[in-house]
């Protein structure tokens, strides 16, 4: 088996349980700090399966292109990275 494809299966069945987790905790906190972090976690999720479906050839990268990088890749790397900043920052700023 090619060790791509076992590096994949990992993070798929780790990533799966991260992302029930986070829809576990999302149900029992309404805070808006922790509703982002478990966007992020989400989100990674779906980029892990979004780019498991790119290398397969099953999807292709769309959208316009940004510095020679499709927008769609773009966006995959970006969005998980903002739903932290914006938990980090609530955070911060929430009143104790």
């Amino acid at each position: 088996m090619d060790p791509k494809i076992i590096l994949f299966i990992i993070k798929l069945i780790l990533g799966g349980i991260v992302a029930f987790l986070a829809i576990l905790l999302m149900s029992k906190t309404r805070d808006g700090a922790w509703m982002a972090m478990v966007g992020g976690f989400i989100l990674q999720y779906a980029v892990l399966v979004y780019d498991l479906l790119t290398d397969l050839g099953v999807l292709t990268s769309f959208g316009p292109l940004i510095l020679g990088i499709p927008l769609s890749t773009i966006l995959c790397v970006l969005l998980p990275s903002l739903c932290f900043i914006l938990a980090f920052i609530l955070m911060l700023c929430k009143k104790q």
